[in-house]
């Protein structure tokens, strides 16, 4: 009889085997870059080539539905049925990746070729999210093939949009409810908190983009005659900016933080550190909200960021002063504060500080609502339990992502536990020339997430 522990060494041999390897370089090849016109023919073809065919291996149906926006790639959604009286899990993951940067990777090599260096497993969509979503496939197909079923009903919805801001997605949930019901999401996206540490997290922080701008004349007038005599937009939104968050960082406006953070994430924070790997930047210890830990700064307060400006041409400069200036920003946040009251706080300040000249406009783009699942509840101290006992030490438990995600479509809009366990690591040059995967966290996902899919057909958290 096939114990959990057989499976476990099972999908470590899948990795060790060339198996699991082989399958995400045919994912890598395929260049689904949602972001160029060019890519979009490959967004289906991953879906009814590569995807359809594999998850039929586990006795289930891959059906390809139309995105209900126009214009949007199809979404996927496979489905097994074992046992109406089974719990169901819903997976989550997308198949499409940013601009591959032919000619930008290091060493020339191509981001759509799987190519291995070390512990370094280099190609587009490794780290985001084709790597991530292919451990669980390999990990599903592990524990059937072992125990001969799942133990429990699977949804599998993976979009091809999620790197344009998730196109059509919301719509297609809402209208599917039924569908996609579950009792629990289990997911995977984003990176460990600790390369070598196994990272649970329950939700992420929302995401609010939004322009601050000022536009005073028609066009730019000689600096030499007029400097001094008429107001410069820069300055002034410089000085605006100032009044909204510190020199180092920190937000000066109440609206736009919490009043605290809880004691269950404060405690279930305790402790942890956040480290990127050999190749992520130093840490600033001075920068952000003061008297917080850094895991606190980013999973448990809001931060207030300039990421782009821009006054006259900074390529081209001329002695004009300029007659407009314009800085994106982004608030990232917690659940613990309302982001529709964010925009009108910052009107409000501005005004009082006496910058009622600069226009607040939300971002058509760059949109998240924040979700947070409590470390307490029965899912993720089941999901907790599950990977310490395959991993062999207590994995680094967040209440949320730093980063956002599309979560509240599946804690909010569809209702249930989210729980997340990423297989990347901070250092991984996602979204940038040579994203890679570490050999040793893709070895491990294979068999964290064979436990914890063991376990949901064995002993599934009440819920």
């Amino acid at each position: 009889m096939t114990t959990r522990e057989d499976a476990v060494q099972q999908a470590a041999g899948r990795f060790d085997d060339g198996t699991f390897l082989a399958a995400l370089a045919r994912r890598v090849a395929i260049p689904t870059e949602s972001q160029e016109a060019r890519g979009a023919p490959h967004l289906a073809d991953y879906l009814i080539h590569e995807i359809r065919p594999t998850f039929e291996t586990l006795g289930g149906q891959f059906h390809i539905y139309d995105n209900p926006v126009p214009g949007g790639p199809p979404i996927g959604v496979g489905v097994i049925d074992e046992d109406p009286s089974l719990p169901t899990v819903l997976f989550y993951g997308h198949g499409d990746t940013v601009r591959g940067m032919d000619g930008q990777w290091a060493d020339g090599r191509d981001p759509w070729k799987l190519e291995r260096a070390g512990d370094r497993i280099y190609g587009r969509g490794v780290a985001d999210n084709k790597g991530q979503h292919s451990v669980n496939l390999a990990a599903l197909q592990t524990v059937r093939e072992a125990r001969g079923r799942l133990g429990f009903n699977l949804r599998f919805l993976l979009e091809m949009a999620e790197e344009v801001g998730s196109t059509g997605l919301r719509e297609f949930c809402d209208s599917h409810r039924d569908l996609l019901s579950a009792d629990l999401l289990l997911a995977s996206d984003g990176p460990r908190l600790e390369a070598h540490r196994p990272t649970v997290f329950m939700g992420a922080r929302g995401a609010l983009n939004f322009d601050l701008s000022i536009d005073l004349r028609a066009g730019g007038h000689h600096s030499g005659n007029w400097g001094g005599l008429l107001a410069n937009p820069a300055i002034i939104l410089m000085h605006a900016i100032s009044t909204l968050v510190g020199p180092t960082g920190a937000i000066r406006v109440p609206e736009l933080k919490p009043d605290r953070i809880p004691n269950s994430v404060r405690a279930c924070l305790g402790g942890l550190s956040v480290d990127g790997g050999p190749d992520a930047p130093e840490i600033d210890p001075h920068w952000g909200e003061p008297n917080l830990t850094p895991a606190e700064k980013v999973f448990a307060w809001n931060t207030f960021e300039v990421l782009a400006m821009k006054a006259g041409n900074p390529d081209a400069p001329v002695n004009a002063i300029p007659p407009s200036a314009r800085a994106h920003c982004q608030i990232r946040f917690t659940v613990d504060r309302d982001p529709d009251t964010f925009l009108p706080a910052i009107r409000r300040h501005l005004a009082a500080a006496g910058f009622p000249q600069v226009v607040v406009t939300p971002a058509e783009k760059g949109y998240f609502n924040a979700t947070r699942l409590d470390p307490e509840h029965p899912a993720a101290q089941w999901a907790i339990a599950s990977v310490a006992r395959t991993a062999g030490q207590a994995p680094a438990v967040l209440p949320n992502l730093g980063g956002s995600l599309p979560n509240d479509l599946f804690a909010q809009l569809l209702g249930m536990p989210t729980i997340w366990v990423p297989h990347s690591y901070a250092g991984c040059s996602q979204h940038a020339p040579d994203e890679h995967g570490l050999a040793p966290i893709l070895r491990e996902g294979l068999q964290v997430m064979t436990g914890l899919f063991w376990d949901l057909g064995e002993t599934p958290p009440k819920l």
